[in-house]
């Protein structure tokens, strides 16, 4: 993946990103609480996100439909959201990954997406850091083995232990509304100019490294930042007790060895494989 300089997002386009449920619904408000301080009150008529007023029945929604889309301008660009920077993967042929999602509804329904859409919960959509937008990924719900297709077309979440925001839709399907978060697995369908997918994740499939472990939750999110843009791939902060873990990846099969080496060269000893 190519890396392009770091451009900074206005303000408000830090509201664009997709966000979780509320607490009674299963889901951490501290995403939520965030982007209210950020913004002041912001420009959402609610300060809290939730469900539909009335719970649809949505059996009758279809998953999106991948197909060949040129990335847009508006939602291309790396970005940076409280003080950290996020890079959007240019040339990605192959992704897959695993970890928690989310899903996000009523407060952001009819407000612009990062892509520069309106968000529809009812449709099939998604938010993602990296992906370029838009994407088309595979998701399945590990605990009940359910699948939907969604296309990314948001940013989102900034939840360190979190990798994908599905909409309401997205989220009745998979089954996750009441629990608000699940462990999912992520996979890019890809679809050239001609129309032809070309989705290789199955055979291609990434490792995370993980670095080092910290009690400073600044020292790993500030290496998280300059990791990611340094390398080019994804790096995360997954919180245990009182211990910030800093990882990278996925990353893909064919790069992995040389990755581990090159950062155990620059001073990260203690870094392995996780998968």
């Amino acid at each position: 993946m190519n890396s392009l300089s770091k451009s900074l997002l206005p303000l408000a386009a830090l509201m664009l990103a997709a966000c979780s449920s509320q607490p009674e619904q299963g889901q951490d408000q501290t995403r939520d609480d965030a982007y209210d301080r950020e913004t002041a009150g912001g420009r959402y008529a609610l300060r809290q996100d939730k469900p539909p007023g009335v719970a649809p029945n949505l059996d009758h929604v279809k998953d999106a439909v991948p197909r060949y889309e040129p990335y847009t301008r508006q939602g291309n660009k790396n970005y940076n959201v409280w003080g950290q920077d996020y890079e959007v993967w240019q040339e990605v042929e192959n992704y897959q990954d695993e970890g928690m999602a989310s899903w996000y509804g009523a407060k952001f329904h009819g407000y612009h997406t990062s892509n520069g859409e309106v968000y529809d919960m009812y449709t099939m959509t998604a938010a993602h850091k990296n992906l370029p937008l838009p994407s088309f990924v595979r998701v399945t719900n590990k605990e009940n083995g359910k699948q939907v297709v969604v296309r990314v077309n948001d940013r989102g979440p900034f939840h360190d232990d979190r990798v994908l925001d599905v909409s309401y839709a997205a989220a009745y399907k998979l089954g996750m509304l009441n629990t608000g978060t699940a462990p999912v697995k992520i996979e890019l369908i890809k679809v050239a100019p001609n129309g032809k997918e070309t989705r290789l994740a199955k055979t291609t499939e990434g490792k995370h490294i993980q670095l080092l472990a910290t009690r400073s939750a600044d020292k790993a999110k500030e290496l998280a930042a300059r990791l990611s843009k340094e390398y080019g791939f994804p790096a995360r902060v997954e919180r245990q007790s009182e211990w910030y873990r800093l990882q990278m990846g996925p990353i893909p099969a064919n790069k992995t060895e040389n990755t581990l080496t090159r950062l155990i060269a620059e001073g990260y000893a203690q870094a392995y494989f996780l998968n």
